[in-house]
C-alpha cells in the first residue's frame, strides 16, 4: 500500500513538476538545454547501477538479518557504501572537469551559448548523484528491515524541491532554478530521509574498505550486467536528446513533454504492478513453483495492459488538449499540436514501457539480470540507424515512432525468452492481444475522428469528447470480442469508487 500510494503520488507530483517547467521555461532553447543537462548525470547514475541498488543489495543485507547476523549485515553495508564513495570521489570530479568536452557529444546541434549553459547546468546537477547513490543504499537497508515509509517519501520530497527551485527562480533564472532544486532535493529526499530512518535503526556504518570482501564481490557480480549494459530502456532518452538537438530549437522539449505525459500512466500501471508482483514471484520460484510464478506474472501483465491500452486511446485522441492543459500558455499553439502528435506516437509503445517493468522482474526473480541487460543493449545498435533516418525525415514525430518500435521489439523478445524458462506454462497472451489490439485500434480511430470533427471547437471540449469517444469504442469492442480482463478491470474500478464501509 505504501509503495502503491507513493508511485501514484510520485507520478502526480511529477506531472505538476512538468507543468511548472512548461509554464516557466516554455518550449524553446531554455527548456531544451535544461532537459539535456540530465544526460551526463543520468549516464553516471546508470554506470554505477544506481537504479538496481535495492534489487541487488537487499538480498545480501536481508540474508544476514534472517540468520541473526546483524553485525555482518552492517559490515556488508559498510564495505559496499565505502566502495561507492571511493568511486564517487574519483569519478565525479573527473566528469565535472570533462563536461565541456563531453557536452558536444551529448547535444551536437546546440550552438555555443546553449552548450555553455549546458555545461553549467550539468555541473550543478552532477553532485546530486552522490546523494542518490548513497541514499539508494540507505533506502535498501530500510526496505530490508520492512521500513518503507521514508524510502517511499524520498522521491516526493525530491520532486517538490525541483518544483520549488523553479518557482523561486522563475523565468528570469531559466533552468538554473530547477537545477539547484535538483541538487537540494536530492540531498533532502533520497539521502537525508533514509539516513534519518537508518539512524533510528541502530545504524552501524563502519570505516572499512576491503576490495576482496565476499559481499562486495557479490554486489559487483550482480550489478555488472546493469553497469556494462546500455539497455534501450535507458539509452532511448539520450538518443532522443542528442538527435533532437540536431533538428532545431524546441525539438528536445517537444519530445520530452510528450514522453513525460506518456510516463504518467506507464508509472502508475506498470511500475506499481511490477513492485507489487516481485515478492510473490520470488516466493513462488523459491518454493519450486515456477509454472505458477509465470502464470501469475502473465496475469498481472494482462490486467495491467487493459489499463495501459485504455490510456493509449485517451492520450492519442486528446493529446493536444492535454498538452495545453498541463504545460500552459508559454508554449505556442503549433508546438502544443506537435507535442500532441509526439504523445500519440510515444503512446504506441506505452504497452511495452509498462510491460517491461513487470516482465524484467520475472528474470530478476530467477536471479538473472543478464538477459534483460544484454537484450536491451543489443536493440540499441540495431535501432539507432532508424532513429537517425526517422528523425532526419520526420523530426520529433519520427523519433517518437522509432522509440516506440524499439521498446516494443525489446519487450516482445523479452516475453518470448521468459516463456522459454517455463515450458508448458500458460500465459494467455495470444488470446489477449487478438482481442485488445483491435479494440485499441477502434478506440484510437473513434477518438481521432471526434477530435477532427471538433477541430475548431474549444480545445478542452474537443479533448474530452475525443477521450470519451475513444474509451467507449475501446470498451465496447473489447467486451464484444470477449476479453475477460475488461470485466476484471471494470470490477476493480467499481470497487475503487465504492465508499468504504464504516468501521465498527
Amino acid at each position: 500500500m505504501i509503495w502503491g500510494g507513493s508511485i501514484l503520488l510520485s507520478r502526480l507530483i511529477g506531472l505538476v513538476r512538468e507543468a511548472v517547467i512548461g509554464r516557466v521555461l516554455g518550449g524553446g532553447a531554455a527548456a531544451d538545454v535544461y532537459f539535456t543537462a540530465f544526460t551526463l548525470p543520468d549516464f553516471f547514475h546508470y554506470l554505477l547501477a544506481g537504479g538496481a541498488l535495492s534489487i541487488v543489495f537487499i538480498p545480501i543485507f536481508n540474508g544476514y538479518l534472517e540468520r541473526g547476523e546483524e553485525g555482518r549485515a552492517w559490515e556488508a553495508f559498510s564495505v559496499t557504501a565505502n566502495f561507492i564513495l571511493l568511486l564517487l570521489a574519483i569519478l565525479l570530479p573527473a566528469l565535472w572537469v570533462a563536461a565541456p568536452r563531453l557536452v558536444p557529444l551529448v547535444a551536437p546541434g546546440f550552438d555555443a551559448v546553449q552548450q555553455a549553459d549546458l555545461v553549467r547546468l550539468t555541473r550543478i546537477m552532477l553532485p546530486a548523484q552522490a546523494f542518490h547513490l548513497v541514499g539508494g543504499l540507505l533506502s535498501a537497508v530500510l526496505q530490508a528491515r520492512d521500513r518503507h515509509l521514508l524510502p517511499a517519501l524520498a522521491p516526493l520530497c525530491y520532486t517538490a524541491a525541483v518544483i520549488a527551485g523553479g518557482l523561486i527562480g522563475g523565468p528570469a533564472a531559466g533552468g538554473y532554478g530547477f537545477a539547484w532544486g535538483v541538487l537540494v532535493g536530492s540531498a533532502i529526499g533520497p539521502f537525508a530521509l533514509p539516513l534519518a530512518g537508518c539512524l533510528r535503526q541502530r545504524f552501524d556504518w563502519r570505516p572499512i574498505l576491503r576490495l576482496n570482501h565476499p559481499d562486495l564481490k557479490t554486489y559487483l557480480v550482480r550489478s555488472i550486467p546493469i553497469m556494462i549494459a546500455w539497455s534501450i530502456v535507458a539509452v532511448d532518452d539520450w538518443i532522443l536528446r542528442r538527435l533532437g538537438s540536431l533538428i532545431g530549437s524546441g525539438a528536445v522539449s517537444t519530445l520530452q513533454y510528450g514522453k513525460q505525459l506518456m510516463y504518467v500512466p506507464m508509472g502508475v500501471f506498470g511500475l506499481a504492478t511490477g513492485v507489487a508482483a516481485f515478492p510473490t514471484l520470488t516466493r513462488l520460484i523459491a518454493h519450486g513453483e515456477g509454472a505458477q510464478a509465470y502464470t501469475t506474472l502473465a496475469g498481472a501483465v494482462r490486467r495491467m495492459l487493459v489499463l495501459a491500452f485504455a490510456a493509449q486511446v485517451v492520450l492519442t485522441g486528446a493529446g493536444r488538449g492535454i498538452s495545453m492543459l498541463v504545460y500552459g500558455g508559454r508554449i505556442a499553439p503549433d508546438q502544443h499540436a506537435a507535442i500532441g502528435v509526439a504523445l500519440g506516437c510515444f503512446s504506441l509503445g506505452l504497452w511495452a514501457w509498462a510491460a517491461q517493468t513487470v516482465v524484467a522482474r520475472g528474470f530478476y526473480a530467477l536471479g538473472n539480470t543478464w538477459v534483460p541487460s544484454i537484450l536491451g543493449t543489443a536493440i540499441v545498435p540495431l535501432a539507432y540507424p532508424f532513429y537517425v533516418w526517422a528523425g532526419g525525415r520526420w523530426g520529433p514525430t519520427g523519433l517518437a515512432c522509432v522509440s516506440s518500435l524499439a521498446v516494443s521489439v525489446y519487450v516482445v523478445a523479452l516475453i518470448l525468452l521468459l516463456r522459454r524458462r517455463f515450458p508448458g506454462a500458460a500465459d494467455g497472451y495470444a488470446y489477449f492481444f487478438a482481442r485488445l489490439v483491435p479494440a485499441t485500434a477502434a478506440g484510437i480511430g473513434a477518438g481521432l475522428l471526434a477530435a477532427d470533427r471538433l477541430a475548431g471547437a474549444n480545445p478542452y471540449l474537443a479533448a474530452g469528447t475525443a477521450a470519451l469517444a475513444g474509451l467507449v469504442a475501446y470498451t465496447a469492442v473489447a467486451a464484444a470480442l470477449g476479453a475477460p480482463e475488461i470485466r476484471e478491470a471494470a470490477g476493480w474500478l467499481r470497487r475503487l469508487g465504492r465508499p468504504a464501509a464504516s468501521p465498527r
